[in-house]
This record gives structure tokens, C-alpha cells and sequence, in this order.
């Protein structure tokens, strides 16, 4: 069945699997420019249509299935994912999609040391829990407004970075990332620790250390969409004990 400039078929050359048929719809399919081809997923891309990289998504297929194991063993093992994305793109998605599996995630910008230094981190997160509760309980009252305010705008710059790590107790066991890229400093923090990664990237990013790369548009709210629901179902189709 041919779907856009180009043909995806398995080896046995029967009818193509219903999952490309979607990471086709929401354009999961869809690189950059050759000029910005990384020399490591060379051979992930399935040709060039209009100066546009088209990604391979059999070998897509095969990436999403081999990255939903090693999910599904972290949640038989009841391990702790980090999910990260701060382009506008995940924003919404990733945080619904943490949420809805109960795993700690970071929307807006990463903060270098969030893993590497996570015990000067999580001292950040404590003050932030701790100003937020003695606010409710009243015990903020006895000061005066203006320091009352400024406890205020210090809770607020507090949880633009660390609202969805508040669950994070420890360093994480694994992190998954959209756009290996963007988030090359929380990919560092990882390889440094030796913590797997699992990225949706696109064909610029250099996977070569990424323990599951995802090779696929990480710039559409569609196929980050795609792709994240199918970690988090992973993820989820484990049975709690």
C-alpha cells in the first residue's frame, strides 16, 4: 500500500501494520532537510522527498516495540521514569501522559544537576512543599505581607521546574525524552550515571549513546502524541501487585 511519496511494506510484502499506518497519519514520518542528517541515523531514513528526510517507520516499528519492553520491564520492577520535554509541542502531552502513570516529569526548562546534583535538587523541592503546606496550615500569617509575597513569588518560581518532580525521591531509573537534542544536557547528566535513556528523536539528533533511540518527527503534537500514549499504555498494561 503506498501512503504519501513512499512505500511501507514488511518483508513479507502483505498488508502494511495498522501502527505505521497511524505514526503515518500523525506524520511521524516526517525529518528535517538532509543538511541536517546526523551521520548516526543514516540508515533510518527511507529517501528524500521535496528536500525532506523521510524516516524509515518500519525500523520505526521495531524501535517503538524494542523501547516498550524495556518499559514494560521498568514497570514490572515498579522503577521510576523521568519524562522530559520542554518544547512547546510536548508540553500538554507529556505532562498528561506522567500524570496519568504517576511518573515525575519536567515541562519547562531542565535545570542542569537535576540528576547529577539530585540532592541539592530535591532540597529545592522540599522548600518548595514546605513553604506550600505552611501556607495552607496559616503559618505564613505571622509575617508581614511583603514577605508574605515574596514567599509567594518564590513557591511560584519554584514550581515552574520542579511541580512534576515533587514524587521524586531518588535518582530516577531511566529517563524518556522528547527531542534527544533539545535535551542534550539531561541526555549528559544520564550517560554520566549510566541511567538509560528512551528519546524520540529526529534525524538530527546524534543517537549513538541513546540506549532506545525512537526514531521519528519530534516536532508535531501528533506523532509526540502517538508515541508517548504508546510508552505510557506500555507502561500501564503491567499489572500492580
Amino acid at each position: 500500500m503506498a501512503l504519501g511519496p513512499f512505500t511501507f511494506m514488511n518483508t513479507e510484502n502483505t498488508k502494511i501494520d495498522p501502527k505505521i499506518e497511524k505514526m503515518m497519519k500523525a506524520g511521524a514520518h516526517l525529518g528535517y532537510t538532509k543538511t541536517r542528517r546526523h551521520p548516526s541515523v543514516a540508515s533510518f531514513i527511507l529517501g528524500t522527498k521535496n528536500k525532506t528526510d523521510i524516516i524509515d517507520l518500519e525500523k520505526t516499528l521495531k524501535m517503538l516495540e524494542a523501547a516498550k519492553e524495556f518499559i514494560k520491564k521498568l514497570a514490572t520492577e515498579k522503577k521510576q521514569i523521568v519524562f522530559i520535554g520542554t518544547k512547546p509541542e510536548a508540553k500538554q502531552i507529556l505532562k498528561l501522559v506522567a500524570e496519568k502513570i504517576d511518573m515525575p516529569y519536567v515541562a519547562e526548562r531542565w535545570i542542569g544537576g537535576t540528576i547529577s546534583n539530585f540532592s541539592e535538587i530535591r532540597k529545592r523541592i522540599e522548600r518548595m512543599l514546605d513553604l506550600k503546606e505552611k501556607k495552607v496550615k496559616g503559618e505564613l500569617d505571622k509575617y508581614t505581607k511583603k514577605e508574605r509575597l515574596m514567599f509567594d513569588r518564590e513557591v511560584k518560581k519554584l514550581e515552574i521546574y520542579f511541580i512534576g518532580l515533587t514524587n521524586l525521591k531518588k535518582v530516577p531509573d531511566a529517563l524518556f525524552i522528547v527531542d534527544a537534542k533539545k535535551e542534550d544536557i539531561a541526555v549528559k547528566e544520564a550517560l554520566q550515571l549510566k541511567i538509560p535513556v528512551i528519546a524520540l528523536c529526529n534525524i538530527d539528533s546524534d543517537i549513538k549513546n541513546i540506549s532506545h533511540p525512537i526514531i521519528a518527527n519530534d516536532g508535531s503534537m501528533s506523532s509526540i502524541k502517538f508515541f508517548m500514549e504508546e510508552i505510557a499504555d506500555a507502561y500501564g498494561s503491567v499489572p500492580t501487585v
